[in-house]
């Protein structure tokens, strides 16, 4: 998701420091009890924003009031050093028994069989409300290896008093068509003012292209695990090549920040230079604390070209299948996706729950204000992409994919050495 998911081998022996497996209760498999001692659970949380960490506290406090025989107790934890934190403690045993993360880097521990099935232990009600598209983001090899909790998308914000001025149609369907985005963004340039239609970060082009890109049909891979095939076709170059002619053909789209980052594009858009500006869906968040007076921004419908699909990577929550309890903590788990215990730590995040109950939760509290009812709407269109699938997919986006895109932005290479360098690359890291 928005998270580097990087670490120094330094962090690694610090955090491992505070982190252990459950207690040995001398394997209870049947959810608690049984024995004069609780038993006791680590569930290590990524939760960082003091509103989301307190929402998660207070669930588990919630729980462990409700459940004296199964004790959850909370572990903080770092989207900086999680990943090669796990690795470390799978190999080690010392794995935390409830574990987030994201479902994009989660088939590498369950390939491992470093995970628990969860599919027999999860409520019907939360499954139902969870769609089938995002459960096929953590379903490997038939079993689902973890709960998707919270999702983002890309979505469009946009200065309302400028996209009027130039006489753009504010659309008022569930969609917006990538044609009228861009016509919106050439309209509201200002040429030799400095002002641009838009502003789109895009330093890290790779995650972009490959969710966006299924608006115009681009899969990309074909084929799982370690047996996939790559196709570099006209549907997976169109969305590069119109972001090259918004920059290089009509100058709608500010060069400068194709090198930038979504949150340094942001200040831009608060004072004014762009118009719009393409961002994660959680950005709301800045744009209702931070905004000035007198800027009326809102959230524009989904992007549309053959369809709205996006890549859905949503965070999760696995079961170590090293625990000692691994039913006690997958009810855990069930607790947590209930409606309205989901529905706080979402709006902590400002991030989209997996549930669609939940997702009305938010909607009834909020009104839709300050952009909930299009970016909850967003998440409708969310579905699983082909290179979640992917094993050597975290390889190729950084060794081969991202450079490669941020040359062709940058007017280095044509479209067809683009596509070259990606389907070589690929072959490269995944023989």
């Amino acid at each position: 998701m928005k998270h580097k998911l990087a670490l120094a081998a330094a962090a690694v022996s610090v955090a491992l420091a505070g982190c252990a497996t459950s207690t040995d209760n001398g394997g209870n498999e049947g959810g608690g009890g049984g024995g004069d001692e609780p038993v006791t659970l680590r569930f290590q949380s990524l939760a960082f924003q003091e509103t989301t960490i307190q929402a998660t506290k207070d669930i588990v406090s919630a729980w462990n009031e409700e459940n004296p025989d199964v004790q959850v107790e909370y572990v903080q934890g770092s989207w900086d050093s999680v990943q090669d934190q796990l690795v470390t403690q799978f190999q080690g045993g010392t794995a935390p028994d409830i574990i987030q993360y994201e479902s994009a880097a989660m088939s590498q521990f369950a390939e491992q069989g470093y995970l628990a099935d969860l599919s027999e232990h999860l409520s019907d009600e939360v499954m139902d409300a969870v769609s089938d598209d995002v459960w096929e983001t953590v379903t490997y090899d038939d079993q689902v290896i973890a709960a998707p909790t919270l999702l983002q998308s890309y979505v469009v914000f946009a200065n309302r008093q400028r996209l009027e001025q130039a006489g753009v149609e504010i659309p008022e369907g569930d969609t917006w068509s990538w044609d009228d985005f861009q016509a919106a963004a050439e309209a509201t340039s200002a040429g030799g003012n400095n002002k641009f239609g838009l502003g789109w970060g895009l330093g890290d082009p790779t995650a972009t292209m490959m969710s966006l890109g299924l608006n115009f049909g681009a899969d990309y891979f074909e084929g799982e695990g370690e047996d996939v095939s790559i196709d570099v076709g006209e549907a997976e170059l169109t969305l590069p090549e119109r972001i090259h002619e918004m920059v290089y053909d009509d100058g709608s789209l500010d060069p400068v920040t194709l090198t930038q980052s979504g949150g340094d594009v942001m200040p831009g858009f608060l004072k004014g230079r762009y118009a719009m500006t393409v961002q994660g869906s959680y950005n709301a968040q800045t744009l209702s604390e931070s905004a000035p007076e007198g800027l009326d921004w809102m959230v524009m419908p989904a992007l549309e070209a053959e369809s709205a699909a996006q890549a859905a990577n949503p965070q999760t929550l696995s079961v170590s299948a090293q625990s000692e309890d691994v039913e006690g903590a997958a009810a855990f788990i069930d607790y947590y996706m209930q409606p309205e215990n989901l529905a706080k730590v979402a709006m902590g995040d400002w991030l989209i729950p997996a549930s669609s109950e939940s997702a009305d939760v938010i909607l009834e509290e909020t009104g839709g204000e300050n952009g909930w009812d299009a970016i909850l709407a967003s998440g409708e269109h969310l579905t699983k992409a082909p290179f979640q699938s992917a094993l050597s997919y975290p390889q190729w986006k950084d060794q081969i994919a991202t450079p490669a895109f941020q040359r062709y932005l940058g007017d280095e290479i044509s479209a067809d050495e683009l596509a070259t360098q990606l389907t070589d690359g690929w072959e490269s890291v995944s023989r």
